[in-house]
């Protein structure tokens, strides 16, 4: 791991820089204040999504969730974002590209992936516990909506102490990405206007 500060628009986070030995992927974490106090931190665990994050597409939630927790984390004056280098749910970007074309033709996020021969999600966050052992820390309150990335947080023993929703940027042009992400996901999101049943044990 090798460090340094970050200035951003909203705070100076320390950048950490991690290298997955077994895949050769760089993960990078960002932390801001004392982390490694025991107490829970405010945190997001954020897959890569360059056309999001970067390029400012519509088509999903992912750059407006990453600017979101950078806020609220500075407002906080705590916090780490995990930055996982797992485009497209793990099929990397041009597989994601052919997934937005099938897309383009009528498929949702999850039909194009499986008529790709993916899986909906294929992510992988075992690093987490890797990189949360260097920062010192030792339980998370998670920003995020899906319930299935703080049950995969817990299954290797990631201590995840609350859910906080990170609900962001619904436009026109990624209803139906958001709606496919509730109805066949699982992730706690407003559906058609309508606020899902949000079981909160279920985390």
């Amino acid at each position: 791991m090798t460090s340094c500060a970050l200035p951003t628009p909203w705070a100076t986070f320390q950048l950490h820089a991690f290298i997955e030995h077994s895949t050769g992927k760089e993960h990078l974490a960002l932390t801001l204040g004392e982390v490694n106090d025991g107490a829970p931190v405010l945190a997001r665990v954020h897959s890569e999504c360059l056309t999001g994050d970067a390029l400012f597409s519509q088509r999903c939630d992912c750059g407006a969730q990453l600017e979101g927790a950078l806020q609220k984390i500075a407002a906080e004056g705590r916090g780490t974002i995990l930055y996982l280098r797992q485009e497209g749910r793990g099929i990397g970007l041009i597989n994601k590209i052919r997934a937005y074309h099938i897309q383009d033709g009528g498929a949702d996020t999850v039909e194009a992936n499986q008529q790709l021969g993916f899986a909906a999600d294929l992510r992988d966050y075992s690093i987490c516990e890797t990189m949360l052992e260097h920062l010192d820390i030792t339980a998370l309150r998670l920003m995020t909506n899906n319930p299935r990335k703080v049950a995969a947080l817990q299954k290797i023993g990631i201590n995840v102490v609350e859910r906080i929703p990170l609900i962001l940027n619904r436009n026109p042009f990624n209803t139906r990405y958001l709606d496919t992400k509730a109805a066949k996901l699982g992730h706690l999101l407003p559906v058609d206007g309508l606020e899902r049943d949000i079981d909160e044990n279920a985390m």
